[in-house]
């Protein structure tokens, strides 16, 4: 009387699109970065997935979320858009930045005074940065040591259906 009881199964088209707005709505990305990220991982040679994978993960605001030095990848885009971090001690105001080996990253002397930044040092005390950064407590900056290996990559996305979507 009121429709249907139970709920379709998804389509195989159905997963593969919601998984693919999952990556989508971790990392803040639009339809065409993703896209962009995808073509580029399909060109290089190694597995498509974990190349993906490890470009979202080096952008500069997901690198300081993962550090630690933001609460979340939408504060850390935002910090980053205001221009309070320098990349080797130049402003970068660019959250698609993408971070490479031997990058430092810190905030700007200016922005430290910042209540974003208050207390920064104890929040970051209990916090384990992933292998692939090095995060100096003390000084508040972080050194890429080297690419985000497989076992640094977030687990809770299925690469080989979003592979599959954007194969078609």
């Amino acid at each position: 009387m009121h429709g249907k009881s139970r709920r379709r199964a998804l389509s195989e088209f159905g997963t593969q699109l919601l998984e693919k707005q999952k990556i989508k709505f971790t990392y803040g990305l639009t339809e065409r970065q993703l896209q962009k990220y995808f073509n580029e991982a399909k060109q290089k040679k190694g597995i498509t997935g974990d190349l993906l994978l490890g470009a979202l993960e080096k952008r500069l605001d997901n690198a300081i979320y993962r550090s630690g030095l933001a609460a979340s990848r939408v504060v850390a885009r935002q910090l980053v858009n205001h221009g309070h971090f320098l990349v080797n001690n130049k402003k970068v105001n660019i959250p698609s930045y993408s971070v490479k080996t031997g990058n430092i990253i810190a905030i700007k002397p200016k922005s430290r005074s910042k209540a974003m930044f208050f207390d920064l040092v104890n929040k970051l005390k209990k916090y384990e940065a992933p292998t692939w950064l090095a995060v100096n407590k003390k000084d508040l900056d972080i050194t890429v040591k080297a690419e985000p290996q497989n076992n640094d990559l977030p687990k809770n996305f299925n690469m080989n259906v979003v592979i599959s979507y954007y194969s078609k």
